[in-house]
């Protein structure tokens, strides 16, 4: 007696990232209704299940699908306009284009090309801030995309949307109380230097008030820290904690310049950490301290940024950049190769509040997983699957992407998106 299923995926090494790291040598994983029903040796589900779809990925390695804790998608219109420059200067530049270039078009367009390059590069889901969000939100669901996004904040003289700060607490109520049951609603409060103590407090209040996640960035950089203390008398962590605003509900984009005792209030409070290492180390803003984060018991994931900081969507790049990167004070165990893949896959679903829908691949979770193709030179031999991860895989070895049981590029074409089309798009807008 067999059991129908929607896809199976076959022949490859699983690697299941649950916390048991159980790794099959031959597994598969079996999906329906876009759910995991089943993970096991590969001659048993084959036996034990009958397909609608099949993926083949004998001599590759099977994972759940990369998550990208911190990011604005829809900066890849801007790529490449704000190299070689400090936060502050790329600030500078990157704001009022955005006040002149962005509107629901131009977000939909670059949102496009940014779900293409994220689904090449084998990240499945995305936390999102970013202007005229409602516009990345149809994109992404039109290419069957997991995005986690809601009402953005930051009291700047010109909105992109012309929304100034008191209409943005009705309307994001609104968006909040619309959103559909059983998903997470997220609220953005850009940080501590664009919004004001009182404005954080609101924002904060609105978004508990719906159960919301709630993502801003902080302490990305020393002058960063140094503009906050001067203007409000604390640095923007110890804020945070005055104001009584830090929780489990919270997820801290960058946390570079932290000190012990701030990184005790994170770890006291739940709140969680989206570590950014290519643009943090590209901004010249330092090295966020995350083995001792991780030492205190914060759940660390990663993101890239937007495309203007870090210039690509590709996490694999921030797994190994965050496997290196913090070995530079000559301890080559400060992060190690699973703990940073691990960012990138279960932690980061942690770090959202949905550790228990993503991150791992086990039954009763969504089916969001890759395959990458390990038949290639720079992965042979193979030892140790989280190292070649680590420090060896590529973006370019991604050669499925399944997200919520739908396989949305096979065989390195994409299935949802006219590649072609979308480049052309955002290209004439450049």
């Amino acid at each position: 007696m067999t059991e129908s299923v929607d896809l199976l995926v076959h022949g490859g090494t699983v690697l299941t990232v649950d916390d048991a790291s159980t790794v099959l040598t031959d597994g598969a994983v079996a999906v329906r209704g876009g759910e995991i029903v089943a993970v096991g040796p590969a001659d048993e589900l084959r036996a034990s299940h009958t397909a609608t779809d099949t993926l083949d990925a004998s001599g590759g390695l099977v994972l759940p699908g990369l998550i990208n804790t911190h990011t604005h998608l829809a900066m890849t219109l801007l790529r490449g306009a704000a190299d070689d420059v400090t936060l502050q200067e790329f600030l500078g530049r990157v704001i009022p284009a955005e006040a002149r270039l962005l509107d629901p078009g131009t977000v939909a367009s670059a949102v496009r090309v940014a779900v293409a390059e994220s689904l090449r590069a084998g990240v499945t889901s995305a936390l999102d801030m970013y202007w005229f969000h409602e516009a990345a939100e149809e994109a992404a669901r039109a290419a069957g995309w997991r995005l986690h996004t809601g009402p953005l904040f930051m009291d700047v003289p010109e909105p992109p949307d012309g929304r100034p700060y008191k209409e943005r607490l009705e309307w994001a109520r609104q968006d909040l109380a619309a959103r559909p049951a059983g998903t997470r609603p997220v609220l953005f409060a850009h940080s501590t230097y664009t919004l004001s103590p009182e404005q954080l407090v609101e924002c904060f209040a609105l978004a508990r008030e719906f159960g919301a996640l709630i993502h801003l960035h902080v302490a990305e950089n020393a002058a960063e820290v140094a503009s906050v203390e001067v203007a409000h008398g604390r640095r923007p962590v110890e804020l945070l904690e005055h104001l009584g605003l830090l929780g489990p509900d919270v997820v801290l984009a960058h946390a570079v310049d932290l000190t012990g005792g701030e990184i005790a209030a994170i770890a006291r409070a739940g709140a969680s950490v989206a570590h950014c290492p290519v643009s943090n180390l590209k901004l010249g803003c330092g090295i966020a301290p995350v083995p001792r984060l991780l030492s205190a018991g914060v759940t660390v994931g990663l993101g890239t940024d937007g495309a203007v900081s870090s210039n690509t969507l590709d996490v694999l790049a921030a797994v190994r950049q965050a496997a290196l990167v913090h070995k530079a004070d000559g301890d080559p165990t400060a992060v190690n190769a699973e703990q940073a893949v691990r960012m990138a896959t279960i932690e980061g679903a942690r770090a959202l509040g949905l550790g228990a829908e993503l991150g791992s691949l086990e039954a009763g979770k969504r089916a969001d997983l890759i395959v990458l193709d390990v038949n290639r030179p720079h992965l042979t031999p193979r030892h140790d699957p989280y190292a070649m991860l680590a420090y060896a895989a590529q973006a370019s070895d991604v050669r499925d992407t399944v997200v919520d049981g739908r396989v949305l590029m096979r065989g390195r074409t994409l299935t949802t998106l006219d590649e072609g089309a979308v480049l052309a798009d955002l290209e004439a807008l450049a």
